[in-house]
């Protein structure tokens, strides 16, 4: 265990470059490297996934992204944990994550009371949350709740700890901790201080698992930016082997268990194809490094601990079993690379495998393709999980669904880069059907003027503020306050799926989307899957190393951009 702080030292000028891409990833247009993980509910919560009129029951461990909407009962409770940020939501509480990238977390409250436990706040990083009477923004890490009732009437901003700025036509004003405001009204606003309420029941089971989260023994293995590692302390259990460092395995699972068998596959964008595990502990191992089959029991072992991990889909590799009509994947082992088959780039290539591998000696490896189905696979055998494809969407456990086919079948099957199945509109709904719950439309936004003043807010003298940016009419959604403009609503998901080439299985590229925002064709894909054509020959045996095949600080052989068509 002494060395391993020198093995995370040494890798320290490989993850640099790695790290320092973060910032390009939403110019670039790559995938943002964080996910808001649903990691508690109780009582009835509703989903909502972007683009979609629909709702459905909230699913544990579901990851959650921009345009996506919760709804919380009376008496219901939720918990986004979208990295150093953990977002509660309670009564009547319908939040949409309205943006979320690399560097901003932006979150839409109609209505219902959140809190926010902001751990740590970076330099360049933003959180913002949107409501009908102004725009809040954090400035530093803290303790902050907003109380907003469905009737429109005073909301409640307090601030435990930290510090925030309200901001609303033209006027900002700073909340520090230990104070709270009222503000009132649309046009105008009415701000007012008001002494803190006192802490209640939704305030105490939040503390309660901000101690859990900060007294976690996995936070010594696990980046504290991965959601859900608190999950694998009662779980589990920690050994140190002498070849891989730290490595979790999971405590009491069913025989014949491994991973990427417990739950099923959903359709999220910009990713596509996505695994949501079934087990509460089941997102950080699913999502973040590689697992291991060693000496009879299957151990997860976690990236490098870095500032900002990356988060993938599913961690796996597909194999192309549609020649007798099946779909089949496996987890990837130590030092195997992960070949994203959504869009992306370089940087963003080398960046989701840095941050999850602890031995890299070729970060270059991970950006040009050659023959993916010629790496000696080493979990090929013992975690290869096959279904019908008929099967392969559905919410229940795949488990249930396997084949049982012996593994030969399967084992000189060509590996592919990802399922050869389009989605169906049972994985883009994010779980099983729920009536509309009792809210309105999905929310609005109006872009706020730059704020010009700054006032102090006494309880004797109310604040007038104009809102200075009209209401739109006809006014048939709640209309939210914003610093920041969101991005564009999503492509209605039915307008996606039709422009969706059969059996492709791939999102569709920003181009594509941008088009069918426009109301023209989706017109053809510029980006080749991951995987290159097997040359005759080129499967060889499996198990032994094939000429070529990627090694552990050895180079493939290469083509530039190997992902890309010319």
């Amino acid at each position: 265990m002494r060395r391993f702080p020198l093995l995370v030292l040494a890798l320290l000028p490989v993850l640099s470059p790695a790290l320092a891409a973060q910032d390009k990833s939403s110019t670039a247009g790559d995938p943002s490297s964080r996910v808001a993980r649903i990691g508690l509910l109780s009582g009835g919560v509703s989903f909502q996934p972007s683009g979609d009129t629909a709702w459905s029951a909230a699913t544990l461990n579901y990851p959650m992204t921009m345009g996506d909407r919760i709804y919380a009962d009376r008496g219901a409770r939720a918990e986004l944990q979208v990295g150093a940020v953990t977002v509660r939501a309670g009564d009547l509480a319908d939040l949409t994550l309205t943006d979320l990238t690399d560097q901003l977390l932006q979150l839409g409250l109609t209505q219902g009371t959140i809190r926010l436990s902001v751990y740590q706040l970076d330099p360049g990083d933003s959180i913002e949350v949107d409501t009908p009477h102004g725009a809040m923004t954090v400035l530093e890490p803290g303790e902050y709740r907003i109380d907003a009732p469905p009737d429109d009437s005073a909301m409640t901003v307090s601030v435990a700890d930290g510090r925030l700025q309200w901001t609303a036509g033209g006027v900002a004003q700073e909340v520090p901790a230990g104070q709270a405001i009222r503000v009132s009204g649309i046009n105008p606003i009415q701000v007012a201080s008001v002494a803190p309420p006192a802490p209640d029941a939704f305030d105490r089971w939040s503390d309660g698992r901000d101690a859990a989260l900060k007294s976690s023994p996995s936070a010594k293995y696990v980046s504290r930016d991965i959601p859900g590692y608190e999950e694998l302390d009662a779980a589990g259990s920690w050994r140190l082997d002498p070849v891989y460092g730290p490595v979790w395995f999971p405590g009491t699972v069913p025989p014949g268990w491994a991973p990427y068998r417990y739950g099923h596959w959903v359709w999220i964008e910009p990713w596509g194809w996505t695994w949501v595990e079934g087990e509460r502990w089941g997102f950080a191992p699913f999502h973040y490094g590689r697992w291991a089959y060693l000496r009879g029991s299957w151990g997860w072992l976690p990236g490098p601990v870095v500032t900002r991990p990356c988060y993938a889909p599913a961690l796996v590799v597909f194999v192309n079993g549609s020649s007798f009509g099946a779909q089949a994947w496996f987890p990837l082992g130590p030092d195997e690379p992960y070949y994203p088959w959504y869009h992306h780039d370089a940087d963003y290539a080398r960046r989701v495998n840095v941050t999850n591998l602890r031995r890299v000696t070729d970060p270059d490896r991970f950006t040009n393709v050659a023959y993916i189905d010629r790496i000696p696979y080493r979990n090929r055998g013992p975690g290869l999980t096959a279904v019908p494809t008929s099967g392969f969407e559905g919410r229940g456990p795949v488990a249930g669904r396997m084949l049982r086919e012996p593994a030969q079948r399967f084992a000189t099957a060509p590996v592919a880069p990802h399922p050869l199945v389009v989605p169906g509109t049972v994985s883009a709904a994010g779980g099983f059907p729920r009536p509309r719950p009792s809210t309105g439309h999905r929310p609005t936004w109006v872009t706020a003027p730059p704020p010009r003043t700054a006032h102090p807010v006494v309880p004797s003298q109310p604040l007038v503020v104009r809102r200075e940016v009209p209401t739109p009419k006809p006014a048939t959604a709640p209309v939210l306050i914003t610093r920041r403009t969101p991005p564009p609503p999503s492509v209605p998901f039915p307008q996606r799926q039709k422009a969706m080439q059969p059996g492709d299985g791939r999102p569709l590229e920003p181009q594509q989307i941008d088009n069918l925002r426009a109301g023209r064709p989706a017109g053809p894909r510029r980006e080749a899957a991951p995987a290159q054509p097997t040359r005759p020959g080129a499967q060889g045996q499996r198990g032994a190393p094939q000429r070529g095949t990627p090694q552990q600080g050895q180079r493939p052989a290469q083509r530039p951009e190997g992902r890309r068509r010319p």
